[in-house]
């Protein structure tokens, strides 16, 4: 089964004793192309180290995540997300919004998030969101992104049917992980909504490992078990969904 892991933090520490290794199981498993998340500067640097080691199959991205907000510098950070475009990040992001966790003040959040849609707007690159418990505000900063051009994922999606909707209107995607398989999962509805050129599929490893193996490091290679579980939902073959997710990334992202 071919796949593209759309969303993945290979430079995570939890990495560091194998992630050659790692990278080369996902590669036998099927993955055609890993992007790895650069959620912060610093790990958008590291991700770009990876993706010159393994031309053709990584890539990288460049943000900065919700969490981190409240640290938001734009003079500062937006050149540096800029110069990582240059050296080529193929997205910008994660970036978005997180009033679960509120590690940063939900004004800082927002704040940070219209600079980095501000941005992909200005270098005409796709944007990557994280989403949680925010719908109404990320309802409203997507609708007017996307009304200006900008194209961006949702990823790691959990949200609802209504704001899916609200972003594929505006020619966004939506991309699912290994949550899809988890017992407590019931929102099959949403995975049915998203029309076939919109989808992705995602680890976010080092998290969110899939059913059989919730609990254990999450690595890309999984992707194919939320590949499976998500083409069940749809009634299709997981080969022809697999193929198409594939397609779809490559597209997004504009991967060679």
């Amino acid at each position: 089964m071919e796949f593209v892991d759309s969303h993945v933090h290979l430079a995570d520490p939890a990495f560091d004793a194998d992630r050659d290794a790692v990278i080369e199981r996902a590669r036998s498993a099927g993955a055609s192309a890993l992007v790895c998340i650069g959620e912060s500067l610093d790990a958008a640097r590291r991700c770009r180290a990876i993706a010159e080691r393994f031309p053709g199959l990584c890539y990288h991205t460049a943000g900065v995540h919700p969490h981190d907000a409240a640290d938001f510098d734009p003079a500062r950070d937006l050149d540096a997300i800029r110069a990582e475009v240059a050296r080529g990040a193929v997205a910008i992001g994660e970036c978005g919004l997180d009033y679960h966790y509120d590690h940063s003040p939900r004004e800082r959040q927002r704040a940070a998030f219209a600079h980095q849609l501000a941005l992909a707007a200005e270098l005409r690159r796709p944007v990557v969101v994280h989403t949680r418990e925010a719908e109404d505000d990320t309802r409203a900063m997507v609708e007017e992104a996307g009304r200006g051009g900008v194209v961006g994922v949702l990823h790691c999606y959990t949200g609802s049917v209504t704001l899916a909707e609200v972003a594929l209107a505006v020619g966004w995607s939506v991309s699912f992980s290994g949550i899809v398989t988890f017992r407590r999962w019931d929102a099959d509805d949403v995975v049915r909504v998203v029309p076939d050129d919109r989808l992705l599929v995602e680890s976010d490893a080092p998290y969110l490992a899939p059913v059989p193996h919730r609990g254990k490091r999450n690595e890309p290679a999984w992707v194919s078990l939320t590949t499976a579980r998500v083409a069940a939902v749809r009634g299709v073959e997981a080969v022809d969904l697999g193929a198409g997710t594939a397609g779809n990334a490559r597209r997004f992202f504009g991967l060679a």
